[in-house]
């Protein structure tokens, strides 16, 4: 048996791992989980008798090595060799084991409101003994004390918490009170993002800054307002990290958009801006110019060639223009322009064909004193 899971995403996307928190469900992740599955392959999973899972896929005495091991029987069985991963508390430890003992699995790691060493032995030990004697009634009660800042709330967390496997989960406690990475945490060497919640009394900002100080290159991120579960209290906090984590921080889209266009056309559109267009040039600098222009796959002059193609195939020709001087700025010839507008006559039409040339020409004469 594998644990139960949900898969979200495109098969052939980079796939993501989402490991929960012990006495949660992979509903943990209910308001990440799908914004994050735009751009991976993302598989969330249930802990042994949490959720979906079935109990007895853990016994008492288990370890963190004994989930870490459950998750790789997981990801084979769904053809996954080498992923990305993140989890909270006792799944950031899965994540931190994995990212020690089979690093050859791991691509990056994000490690949230977690810990090397979760304090010890002793209060796990004391935990796992009561549940065993008494189940989970008396730790549910305290749940939303531990789990969330204020009077917020998920009763659907609440619930999958009530509903647990005891067994099961004094064998997760188990788990816990065995963990202690402290000493090997140097050893990390896949890209770490530490993010800890400000109101955190399970695993407070400290347990997360003791693994970004040992972990190189590791990087740390405290959400104020955020308690043990912060992918549920704070999900916008959450996936905005972990998007720059995973698919790099935003580039730097007004640079680049003034090396194409020129400082003069861009201080223009700055001097013209209002609140009511605000946002509209905050879209340009960041999605146009820091995700598309930025983007290696084509070189600027291939990109203005699609872009003065487009603009004649819809008659935008104040926009072609400006994609004028900007192709001669990304290195076209005058007489590759004429080309790129020729091929726009065969499958955009002749008389928008015209239109450009004649844009072309005023622009190229105002630049050199001559037409084409």
């Amino acid at each position: 048996m594998t644990l139960h899971h949900l898969a979200e995403g495109p098969a052939s996307a980079p796939p993501l791992l989402l490991g929960p928190s012990l006495g949660t469900s992979y509903s943990l992740w209910d308001k990440v989980a799908p914004e994050l599955a735009i751009s991976h392959r993302v598989v969330r999973w249930d802990l042994p008798g949490h959720g979906g899972s079935a109990a007895n896929l853990i016994a008492p005495g288990a370890t963190v090595g004994d989930l870490a091991d459950l998750v790789l029987a997981l990801a084979d069985s769904l053809g996954i060799e080498r992923f990305a991963y993140a989890g909270v508390s006792l799944g950031g430890a899965v994540g931190l084991h994995l990212a020690v003992h089979r690093p050859e699995r791991v691509a990056s790691l994000a490690v949230i409101c977690s810990s090397a060493h979760f304090n010890g032995e002793k209060a796990w030990q004391e935990r796992a003994e009561r549940v065993r004697r008494e189940g989970l009634s008396w730790l549910v009660e305290s749940a939303n004390a531990r789990w969330f800042a204020g009077d917020f709330t998920v009763p659907g967390l609440v619930r999958d918490h009530r509903e647990a496997d005891p067994e099961a989960y004094a064998a997760c406690c188990d788990a816990l009170a065995a963990f202690d990475l402290t000493g090997r945490l140097t050893e990390i060497a896949a890209p770490t993002l530490l993010i800890a919640g400000r109101e955190d009394p399970a695993t407070p900002p400290a347990h997360l800054r003791q693994i970004a100080d040992a972990v190189p290159g590791a990087a740390l991120v405290e959400i104020p307002g955020a308690s043990h579960l912060a992918p549920a209290q704070c999900p916008e906090a959450v996936l905005t990290a972990l998007r720059t984590h995973l698919d790099g921080a935003p580039r730097r889209g007004m640079e680049v958009r003034r090396e194409v266009l020129g400082d003069a056309h861009v201080d223009r559109a700055q001097a013209r801006q209002t609140p009511f267009t605000a946002r509209f040039q905050d879209f340009i600098s960041r999605y146009a110019w820091g995700e598309i222009w930025t983007d290696p796959t084509l070189t600027r002059r291939e990109r203005s060639m699609i872009t003065m193609t487009a603009l004649v195939a819809h008659g935008h020709y104040d926009e072609l223009a400006m994609h004028v001087r900007a192709a001669r700025r990304n290195g076209l010839t005058p007489e590759e322009i004429g080309a790129v507008l020729l091929q726009s006559a065969v499958y955009c039409g002749v008389p928008a064909a015209n239109s450009a040339f004649a844009v072309a020409q005023r622009v190229l004469a105002e630049e050199s004193g001559e037409g084409l």
